[in-house]
Order: C-alpha cells, then sequence, then structure tokens
C-alpha cells in the first residue's frame, strides 16, 4: 500500500486543518496497528479510512475517515463506516471512538446513523481553534446496519 500514499495524501488535502502529513501517513502504513482501506472508484482513490488499535485496549479509534469531494453522496462514507466497525469487531473491541470537528454537521450525520453517541465536546481540539466532538459506539450491542 506504500504505492498509495500520494493519492492517501491528496484525499487528507480536502480537510480544511489537521490533515495526516505526508510523514505520518508513511508511518501508519508501516504500522502493525493500524488497518488502512481505501475505496478506489473510476480509476482513483474516493475514499479511505485509518482505524488504530492497542495491544492490550478493547477500543478502537477511527483515526481517519475521507470521501473525496467528487465521491461524495455515493455511499461510500457509509460502507468505510460500516467496514471499520466489522473490523473493530474482528480485532475483538467493543468500543470503537472517534473525534470530528463539531463543524462537520454531514459527518455527525453519518456516524449518528451508524448507532454513534456524542460522549464529549472538545473545545479548542483543532489546531485552527475549532471545537472537537468525540463519538463512540458500543460494538457490543450491535451498530451496524
Amino acid at each position: 500500500m506504500p504505492a498509495d500514499l500520494p493519492a492517501l495524501v491528496a484525499l487528507e488535502a480536502g480537510f480544511d486543518s489537521d490533515r495526516i502529513s505526508p510523514r505520518a501517513m508513511r508511518r501508519l502504513l508501516q504500522r502493525p496497528t493500524a488497518q488502512i482501506r481505501v475505496i478506489d472508484h473510476s480509476g482513483g482513490l474516493a475514499g479511505a479510512s485509518i482505524l488504530l488499535t492497542r495491544r492490550g485496549s478493547r477500543v478502537a479509534r477511527l483515526y481517519s475517515l475521507v470521501v473525496a469531494p467528487s465521491a461524495r453522496g455515493q455511499g461510500l462514507g457509509d460502507a468505510l463506516v460500516d467496514d471499520a466497525i466489522q473490523l473493530a469487531r474482528l480485532g475483538d473491541c467493543d468500543r470503537l471512538s472517534l473525534e470530528v470537528a463539531a463543524s462537520n454537521t454531514a459527518a455527525c450525520r453519518l456516524y449518528a446513523r451508524h448507532g454513534f453517541i456524542e460522549a464529549k465536546r472538545l473545545p479548542g481540539y483543532y489546531a485552527d481553534g475549532g471545537d472537537g466532538l468525540r463519538w463512540v459506539l458500543a460494538l457490543d450491542q450491535g451498530g451496524a446496519h
């Protein structure tokens, strides 16, 4: 998957701030506890997710989920969330957490649709000073539709 590095970095450019740098993305691609999934659509990368786990922890973290602007509205975000939920379950995790910009209402709706609960507001969480929201899904109660 190192060949996907430029495309993954280009997808991250869709975020207003707090993008994963090429260096950090390269480290994630080499990290055994990072599961990076991509959706190839029309010959290019249309979406990606990064799921992180830690040895000894039952909590997985959806570290990043991004869909290219040209591919939005096609259900790719739903597919990536469903996939992350299944990967976390397969990893014997009982919770899946993530952080998202409070201003990203589309993402908040996506996570709510999948059963995530807003657990905490994170004032000034992002580099641009924007607030974040932590969302959590209890995997032992289902969650995927």
